[in-house]
């Protein structure tokens, strides 16, 4: 097993771990920035799952996994928590029912498109994010996930950066909960890292990818537990124990 082989299956794990703590906060706090955020981790966790198998074999449905839970949908359910977070439930609640909304239209059109990848051009020999334009037709051509995928990874950046950006602001003001505006910053450097792996991927840099999501499942993590302001015994506690409603 390679270095990159292996570097996918270490995101996943860590991807895992977070998840695990974070719902299980939600369960106990019912914080809905919890569930989004949990929610999130475990479609990070999918896809890079998912990556780490597309670099053995090809599988139809990881590369759905892979194209639906990472390349569209992480980001802004990511993000949503974020608002979450720094906003209250019913200012949010719009643009919770638009991402609903959008999640499965999205759906909807990676089943359709799903018949018409073209297997044949897979290789082992280099990352998904390199070659997946090749095996999944363009936009003009049935893809029409393509042309949605933007827009919500712009959505999450927005929510990720923007509430960065407002919580540092209310701190500069009030000089309160100084936790979220770090937590805030390093979960917008972790998306901000991968979006840039991913870019570098698409350039012909592909051995920069893989890294990078390790690096950006770190930074996400850490992030993650300074903004919710988890202490050392609950982290340790919930890593011990599966999520539970209690």
């Amino acid at each position: 097993m390679t270095i990159n082989t292996l570097l996918p299956f270490l995101s996943t794990a860590m991807m895992l771990v977070s998840c695990v703590v974070v719902l299980r906060r939600f369960f106990v706090r019912r914080g809905l920035h919890f569930l989004f955020w949990g929610i999130g981790l475990l479609m990070f966790s999918i896809a890079s799952f998912a990556e780490a198998y597309l670099a053995l074999r090809w599988s139809r449905w990881a590369f759905f996994s892979w194209y639906f839970f990472g390349a569209a949908l992480n980001a802004a359910w990511i993000g949503q928590g974020t608002l979450y977070l720094l906003f209250s439930r019913k200012r949010v609640l719009p643009w919770t029912v638009l991402l609903l909304l959008g999640s499965l239209a999205a759906l909807a059109l990676m089943l359709r498109v799903m018949p018409l990848l073209d297997e044949t051009r897979f290789t082992r020999t280099m990352p998904i994010s390199e070659q997946y334009s090749s095996i999944m037709p363009p936009a003009r051509g049935g893809a029409t996930i393509r042309l949605g995928t933007p827009f919500l990874n712009i959505y999450g950046v927005i929510a990720l950066v923007g509430g960065a950006l407002w919580s540092s602001y209310l701190f500069w003001r009030k000089r309160v909960l100084p936790n979220r505006v770090i937590g805030n910053l390093l979960i917008a450097a972790g998306t901000l890292v991968i979006s840039f792996a991913s870019v570098l991927t698409r350039m012909g840099f592909g051995a920069w990818l893989y890294l990078g999501e390790l690096l950006a499942a770190g930074l996400l993590f850490a992030g993650f537990l300074v903004a919710a302001g988890f202490r050392r015994d609950e982290l340790t506690e919930a890593v011990r124990s599966r999520p539970s409603a209690e």
